[in-house]
């Protein structure tokens, strides 16, 4: 077996630095908001996992059981030498491509990217003892600014999966998507997965489930502040609220405040006012329509090259060509 190689570009430094200017900005804006990669440090993450086995989430299965449907498909098209996971995580789906690739000959190595150096290394370790012929070359970096730190050489396919490009307002996505397109060569290929625009009735319990795991998931960026930056929230004195916006077509999580409140975040030097029903915009999480993914993808330099959906259309996997 080879070991596992990792390249830092993201130290833990640099993520108190992100999260200083963002609650700066977001929490002196009006309405208030936080970007939701702030929900996962240890806690948030174990909660996240907890949320994808509630029988309210359909997404991670959903996608899960539409990849182990196609990927054979998707590995006879692709014929990828170098298999790049943006936001691997613990790499769980990834086997599936993995597997797919590997039978198809031609993959050599795995770069999987994320932001938690222990997250990484784990994963990357446990891929290695599994995949003993492949290279496993990790890279520890925020998928949205550090694409350029990606390696270089052999056919790439990026693979971006679990819904995560509907956390990203159009024009981030546009931005992120041209960024993929500006690293990749030619022929190479993201292979990318997005929720589906589906039954408000179906789609709004998936974010407010009745056990209240993703209200606790929700409140965890305040646990975060009062960790990393020695703030004082209380978060039981917020409410979860998800809501599905229907112009934007995509599911907003917010936290509001129950009752007029004022918090300190010490290292910003920061008081932070709320009104009693005041709300903070934590999470989007936008659904697509075929036609618009593919047109945003076009847009962004790539061409369609197969879409996939499962049988009851609330997800779909995309094979996108860099043209």
């Amino acid at each position: 077996m080879t070991e596992p190689t990792l390249e830092i570009h993201l130290t833990d430094d640099d993520l108190t630095a992100g999260l200083r200017s963002d609650a700066r900005l977001g929490l002196t804006s009006t309405p208030k908001t936080l970007p939701p990669k702030w929900f996962y440090d240890a806690r948030g993450s174990r909660l996240f996992e907890a949320i994808t086995e509630l029988p309210e989430y359909y997404p991670t299965r959903t996608e899960r059981a539409l990849l182990d449907d196609v990927v054979g498909e998707i590995a006879r098209i692709a014929q990828a030498e170098v298999l790049v996971e943006l936001g691997a995580g613990s790499a769980a789906k990834t086997r599936l491509l993995l597997n797919a690739l590997s039978a198809e000959g031609p993959l050599k190595t795995y770069v999987p990217q994320d932001v938690s150096v222990s997250a990484l290394r784990d994963a990357a370790a446990q891929v290695a003892a599994e995949f003993p012929g492949l290279a496993v070359h990790g890279v520890v970096s925020d998928f949205t600014d550090t694409l350029q730190n990606l390696p270089r050489g052999g056919r790439r396919m990026v693979a971006f999966l679990g819904g995560t490009i509907g956390n990203l307002i159009p024009s981030e996505r546009a931005e992120f998507l041209a960024g993929i397109q500006e690293v990749l060569e030619p022929g190479e290929q993201l292979l990318l997965g997005g929720g589906l625009v589906i039954d408000p009735s179906v789609l709004v319990p998936a974010y407010d489930d009745a056990a209240g795991v993703t209200a606790e998931f929700n409140r965890n960026v305040l646990y975060v502040l009062n960790s990393r930056l020695r703030a004082d929230f209380d978060p039981e004195l917020f409410r979860h609220v998800a809501l599905w916006d229907p112009d934007n077509e995509w599911i907003e999580m917010r936290l509001e405040a129950t009752r007029e409140l004022t918090a300190t975040v010490a290292d910003l030097d920061l008081t932070v006012h709320f009104d009693e029903g005041e709300q903070m915009r934590t999470e989007i999480s936008a659904k697509f329509r075929i036609e618009g993914l593919t047109a945003e993808l076009d847009t962004a330099g790539f061409g369609v090259e197969h879409v996939w959906t499962d049988p009851q259309s609330r997800f779909a996997l995309v094979l996108a060509e860099r043209r």
